[in-house]
């Protein structure tokens, strides 16, 4: 038991990552009832979906459980695409229409629900813990989550966005290296400037905070584990060798790609959501940017969504988002009981030794 443990209710520091658009029911219930925070990402759910899927969960595990929110930003709306703006967008990502066999996307009503909305249903389902990315959440915010007992956690890629979090009033930090798989979650600097490895990122931040950091990037195995806690932090959070097992929402196709992608073929692009993210490179990518041509987020998010649920169907690596992380050739279990044990296994007071083979 250490100050993370304590605020989240948890008794294992082992912190699954929020999967938005990847996460599931039973992967989420699973790393709780084994003893650490299971979380749930809620990127583009409604509140009407936040109220089923937290009901789900509370029915697969009565431990704590953290969900996730990406905060708003000024992203443009549909009222802020002009008619010929948007054709322009959808035109640069034909061909990837037409491969995956789909009619391109009239301009939506809206792009992503009211964060305002969202938070409400948050509030209302009563999570042990609620994350955020892309900013501090409002004084407003953290007061009414701690009103309810919920932790608020926040991610940072920088120093200076650890030391504004915890101004902000959050509970605990994710220090979030440039290994990590999916979006930069920078919100001080452009994130093509916070590119900072877990290594130099995490104890910087540990000296600069007095609350509880959790290393987040690069983190596959025991020995991960252990060198987290080496350098100060109080917990690790593990995004790719979950999102490798059977109990996640990636398609069979992502997973099957995780522990064959070699770390350098795993790039940064904005390419299929208008932000910077970190995923396996392929041909929907090389397409996109070389066409020059790449909506702004979440037009772009949106548009591309249209393709990759195609290619999800078709078990097509080539038209879908493939988030992974740089320690993706260390995914090597497919089932999250196996990863959970293996990240256990690095915890102080156990040996690192070497990592189970899968």
């Amino acid at each position: 038991m250490n100050r993370l443990c304590s605020r989240l209710g948890v008794d294992v520091p082992i912190v699954l990552g929020p999967f938005g658009g990847l996460s599931s029911v039973s992967l989420t219930a699973l790393v709780s009832e084994r003893g650490g925070l299971g979380s749930y990402g809620l990127y583009g759910y409604t509140p009407e979906r936040i109220a089923a899927t937290v009901a789900e969960v509370r029915a697969a595990t009565g431990r704590p459980f953290a969900l996730n929110l990406w905060l708003p930003s000024d992203s443009p709306g549909p009222a802020d695409i002009g008619g010929e703006e948007f054709e322009a967008y959808v035109a640069a990502l034909l061909p990837l229409y037409d491969e995956a066999g789909i009619a391109p996307p009239e301009l939506p009503e809206r792009f992503l629900p009211d964060f305002d909305e969202q938070l409400d249903a948050v509030i209302a389902a009563r999570p042990g813990a609620v994350s955020f990315v892309y900013g501090v959440p409002s004084e407003e915010t953290v007061g009414r989550l701690h009103a309810i007992g919920a932790a608020v956690i926040g991610a940072a890629t920088t120093v200076a966005e650890a030391v504004a979090l915890e101004a902000g009033g959050v509970d605990a930090v994710v220090a979030t290296g440039a290994e990590a798989a999916g979006h930069r979650v920078s919100f001080l600097r452009e994130p093509e400037a916070s590119l900072v490895g877990t290594f130099a990122l995490v104890p910087q931040v540990v000296d600069a905070v007095r609350v509880p950091v959790v290393a987040a990037g690069g983190v596959g195995d025991r020995r991960g584990v252990a060198a987290a806690f080496a350098l100060g932090a109080s917990g690790v959070q593990v995004g790719t060798a979950f999102l490798h097992t059977r109990q996640s929402a990636a398609p069979e196709a992502h997973r099957r790609v995780i522990p064959g992608t070699a770390s350098e073929d795993i790039v940064l692009t904005r390419a299929l959501s208008g932000r910077l993210a970190r995923g396996a490179g392929n041909r929907a990518i090389r397409h996109i940017e070389s066409t020059g041509r790449i909506a702004p987020f979440p037009v772009q998010n949106w548009l591309t969504a249209r393709f990759r649920a195609e290619a999800a169907r078709r078990d097509d690596p080539e038209l879908l988002s493939l988030w992974m992380g740089q320690a993706a050739p260390l995914a090597r279990l497919d089932d999250a009981e196996a990863v959970f044990s293996e990240l256990v296994a690095g915890l102080p007071g156990r040996s690192p030794g070497h990592t189970v083979e899968g």
